[in-house]
C-alpha cells in the first residue's frame, strides 16, 4: 500500500511524525510525506522535521501566503499534479489547515481513498475556516480516525458513520515520545531565564483573533492583566508579529520570543504553571503536562479538557470543575491502531 500525507502546518508535522515512525516500521506500506508549505518559516517547519525526525517531504510545494482562496487554490492544482504524477493508494490528511481541505479535494476529485487523522471535531463556529475545513474533510473522507468518543457522536449527528474509528489522540503518542527527550536536551529555560514553575506560557496566532483590531486589543489586554503576577513567555507566531507591528502594539510584562521548537516547546509547557492559548494542539498538550490551560478563544473542539477541569475558556472566568483523567485520549498507541487500520484498507 501506497500513502501519500499531505501536511504544512506545525501541529500537522507532529501527528505525522508518530504515524509515519509506525509506517516505516510495518511491511507492506511505504509513505511519501507533501509538505505544501503552509508553515514557511524555519522556526515553524524544518526545525520540526529535524527533531522530530519525519522523513524528509517527497515534494515541498512551497505555496505560502494570501488568503485562503488563493492559498488553498493554489495548493490544490499543485497537489492534484503530484497525485497524478504519485497514483497513491490513499491520500492521508492531518487536522483542519488549508492544507487538509486542499488534499481532501484533490483526493476526492481524482477518486483516490481518503484518510482523515482527527476526524470528527467541532466547535459549531462556522464563522472559523478551520470548522469549515474539517466539515469538508470529513465528509470525503473513506476512513476517519477520531481522537474521541464524541468526535464519533458528532460525525453520526451529520449521518457519517461508515469507516469511523476511535483510535485516540496521536498527540498523547508524541507527547509521551517527546516529553523526556525534551527534559534531557532542551535547555530553553536557561535561554529565556525563567524558572521552572514560575512563568507563564503564552501562544496567539488564530485567524479570529489576529484579524480583528479590537477584539486583538482586548486580548492583548487579558494577557497584560494576567502577567502582572508571573512573567509571560510569548513564543510568537510570524502572522502574530506582523499584526502587532500592524497597530503598533507591544504587550506590556510579556517577554516576546521567536517561535521555538518542538523540544523545546513541550519543555516550556512542562514547567509552566499555567499556559494562555487559542491553540487547539496545546490546549491538549497543556493537559497531557498535566498544566492548566485558559483557552483564547469562545469556544474549543476540545470540550473533554474543560470538563476535565483542565481547561477554561477565558470568557468563562468562574468556571472550574474538579481535576480528572481524560480516558478518550488512549494510551498512547493511536498511531498503530491508525496503521492497522490502514493495512486492513488496502
Amino acid at each position: 500500500m501506497n500513502i501519500l500525507t499531505v501536511v504544512g502546518a506545525r501541529p500537522q508535522f507532529i501527528k505525522v511524525a508518530v504515524v509515519s515512525r509506525i509506517i516505516e516500521q510495518t511491511p507492506g506500506i511505504t509513505e511519501k510525506i507533501v509538505h505544501t508549505g503552509q508553515h514557511f518559516d524555519a522556526n515553524m517547519s524544518s526545525i520540526f522535521f529535524n527533531e522530530l525526525g519525519i522523513p524528509e517531504p517527497a515534494h515541498n510545494l512551497e505555496i505560502m501566503g494570501g488568503g485562503h482562496g488563493s492559498m488553498t487554490g493554489r495548493m490544490l492544482e499543485q497537489l492534484e499534479a503530484v497525485m497524478l504524477a504519485e497514483k497513491p493508494d490513499g491520500v492521508l490528511i492531518y487536522g483542519d489547515t488549508n492544507s487538509t481541505l486542499a488534499g481532501a479535494l484533490a483526493a476526492v476529485k481524482l477518486h483516490i481513498p481518503l484518510y482523515h487523522v482527527e476526524a470528527g471535531l467541532r466547535s459549531y463556529h462556522r464563522a472559523m475556516p478551520e470548522e469549515i475545513n474539517r466539515i469538508v474533510s470529513d465528509q470525503l473522507s473513506a476512513r476517519l480516525f477520531c481522537p474521541t468518543k464524541l468526535s464519533v457522536e458528532n460525525l453520526a449527528k451529520e449521518g457519517i458513520t461508515s469507516g469511523v474509528h476511535h483510535v485516540g489522540d496521536v498527540m498523547y503518542d508524541a507527547t509521551l515520545f517527546a516529553g523526556s527527550s525534551a527534559r534531557a536536551d532542551s535547555d530553553i529555560l536557561q535561554k529565556t531565564g525563567v524558572q521552572e514553575g514560575d512563568y507563564l506560557l503564552c501562544t496567539l496566532h488564530r485567524a479570529e483573533n489576529t484579524d480583528d483590531e479590537a477584539r486583538f486589543r482586548k486580548v492583548i489586554a487579558y494577557l497584560e492583566d494576567a502577567a502582572k503576577d508571573r512573567i509571560m513567555l510569548f513564543p510568537v507566531h510570524p502572522r502574530t508579529r506582523q499584526v502587532m507591528a500592524k497597530y503598533n502594539i507591544t504587550p506590556k510584562g510579556v517577554k516576546l520570543i521567536d517561535p521555538v521548537g518542538y523540544l523545546d516547546i513541550h519543555r516550556l509547557l512542562a514547567g509552566a504553571a499555567g499556559v494562555y492559548t487559542d491553540s487547539g494542539g496545546l490546549q491538549k498538550e497543556a493537559y497531557f503536562h498535566k498544566v492548566p490551560c485558559v483557552t483564547l478563544r469562545d469556544e474549543t473542539e476540545w470540550v473533554e479538557t474543560i470538563e476535565a477541569g483542565w481547561n477554561r475558556l477565558w470568557t468563562n472566568p468562574t468556571y472550574q470543575q474538579p481535576r480528572g483523567n481524560i480516558e478518550d485520549y488512549g494510551d498512547g498507541g493511536s498511531a498503530r491502531k491508525i496503521v492497522d487500520i490502514l493495512m486492513d484498507a488496502s
